[in-house]
């Protein structure tokens, strides 16, 4: 009997040997980057400067800085939304570069199913 090509040699076909072995990789490289990630730092400020937020890129707070003309016992609230906002822009920064990185490692992929690239 002739054999054909593209058929299944050791049980696996080459391009499905060649895919596994991509994603293989990528996931080490996705894991690599996220290592890195967790590593930085990201600042972000409100208030022209008056208050400065910086996080890692786990998103944990490291520290909230606070200018002193910012301190008003009289309008706390304004304090209080000062150091939501930096801390919004803080994360967001995260997530931005994050998404970044993302994009690089799969070349814009969108793969759908709820994966994270």
């Amino acid at each position: 009997m002739a054999r054909r090509g593209g058929g299944f040699q050791g049980g696996v076909p080459g391009n499905m040997n060649n895919l596994m072995k991509q994603a293989q990789r990528m996931q080490r490289q996705m894991e690599e980057q996220q290592r890195e990630m967790e590593e930085k730092e990201f600042e972000a400020t409100a208030g022209g400067s008056a208050v400065t937020v910086r996080v890692t890129g786990k998103k944990e707070i490291l520290s909230v800085k606070l200018e002193e003309e910012v301190v008003d016992p009289d309008d706390i609230e304004m304090l209080e939304d000062l150091i939501v906002a930096a801390t919004n822009e803080a994360l967001r920064k995260v997530d931005e570069e994050n998404g970044k990185s993302m994009e690089a490692l799969t070349g814009g992929l969108n793969l759908g199913g709820g994966f994270p690239f």
